[in-house]
């Protein structure tokens, strides 16, 4: 039985998990099955949910999968040592590089379940920072042949990249069901900054939109500008994340109020006095209440996830009054993957080379890990090189 490197996530022995650390071990890839691939990672992405499973928030993935260690990558790129054995495995060779389509639990209609992120919260699954690991083939995607974007590109296109695909075509398609072109031309497009949102708002750019991404670091506004996006900064309204739990503190709420006033009339002003048509929010939580108010008359309000929180509070007829639609997507199907990587190389929709970093050496995951925690990886698309 075959065994291989890796940096395993060992299960919490707290019955309130504290976070976890990585250790370098060796896993059991056990058997292949007919439909399985032995492949080798080249590059892995440092994921926000990487970073979820070691703070073990929202949950304890090693406890979800029932298992004493986890190893997590659920992005990247790998080349195929050994492709399945079945019958009907038809674009499959070895030798291929393969970028990883991690939906491991699709339901009737090809989208994925809950415990179905290969690399996260799918029982068995062994993620990308091992050495070797073996995938079901349709969890892999060739690279186009003769690609005109590099490997690094193609990894942090992965994950991010296609979620905001699948996330723009429900977001945009909603928001046309309400606003023809006859009613408004364009879409005004906004987003709280991350690498998801960036791909989403360059993505909305491609079509048509007049997009800005909220941030607050000089480089990452004259990333933004480079690839077509306007900007907000961040710094001129700092208290604009509001905490329900500190709403009986006058202070707090003037400083929250100071914030909002400022913000929205930036949006204004850059919208013609509409508000945003959409707008992007992978943060939710304290940021809702800002985005919503955001909104022009028929907007819509786009997530595929849940970085500062799993509940949300607004009020509900205010939503149906202003016909604000709330769209809710969760990564993509296989379809929406294959669409996302022919629409990137065709139209050259990547993260750009300027916002990639060295690659992470495998022998200092840890280093990452920790320089994620702190704040201080400065590019959207932090990746490790697994192999050479």
């Amino acid at each position: 039985m075959q065994s291989t490197q890796a940096w395993l996530l060992p299960a919490g022995r707290e019955k309130k998990p504290v976070p976890g650390r990585l250790v370098l071990g060796h896993v059991s890839l056990g058997e292949l099955r007919p439909d399985e691939a032995l492949v080798e990672p080249l590059l892995a992405g440092w994921e926000g949910n990487c970073f979820h499973a070691v703070q073990r928030k929202p949950i304890d993935v090693c406890a979800a999968r029932g298992e004493s260690n986890v190893v997590l990558g659920n992005s990247g790129v790998v080349r195929v040592l050994r492709p399945p054995v079945a019958e009907n495995n038809d674009n499959l060779r070895e030798g291929d590089l393969c970028l990883l389509q991690g939906n491991y639990k699709p339901d009737a209609f090809g989208y994925g379940m809950n415990g179905a992120a290969f690399g996260y919260d799918a029982p068995g699954t062994i993620g990308l920072l091992a050495k070797q690991t073996k995938i079901r083939a349709s969890c892999l995607v060739p690279l186009p042949r003769a690609t005109r974007h590099s490997l690094e590109q193609w990894a942090a296109f992965s994950i991010r990249y296609v979620t905001a695909y699948a996330n723009w075509r429900v977001a945009y398609g909603t928001w046309r069901l309400q606003v023809t072109e006859q009613d408004q031309p364009f879409p005004y497009v906004w987003g709280w900054g991350g690498g998801t949102t960036f791909a989403e708002l360059t993505l909305a750019v491609l079509h048509g939109a007049q997009a800005t991404i909220v941030t607050s670091t000089e480089a990452r506004m004259a990333l933004a500008k480079a690839n077509g996006l306007s900007t907000a900064d961040r710094r001129r309204f700092p208290d604009i994340a509001f905490d329900e739990r500190q709403g009986a503190d006058p202070d707090y709420v003037g400083r929250y109020h100071e914030s909002e006033d400022t913000f929205l009339r930036i949006v204004h002003d850059t919208t013609d006095g509409m508000g945003a048509s959409i707008f992007v929010d992978y943060l939710g939580g304290t940021s809702l209440r800002a985005t919503l108010k955001a909104l022009a008359r028929e907007g819509v309000v786009t997530t595929a996830g849940w970085r500062e929180g799993l509940r949300t509070t607004f009020i509900r007829a205010i939503e149906c009054i202003e016909r604000h639609q709330h769209i809710h997507t969760h990564y993509a199907r296989r379809s929406e993957v294959l669409e996302a990587m022919a629409f990137g190389e065709e139209r050259g929709w990547m993260p750009p080379l300027a916002a990639l970093a060295e690659p992470w050496p495998y022998d200092r995951v840890p280093n990452l890990v920790d320089a994620y925690a702190a704040g201080d990886v400065a590019t959207y698309f932090p990746l490790i090189k697994v192999n050479a």
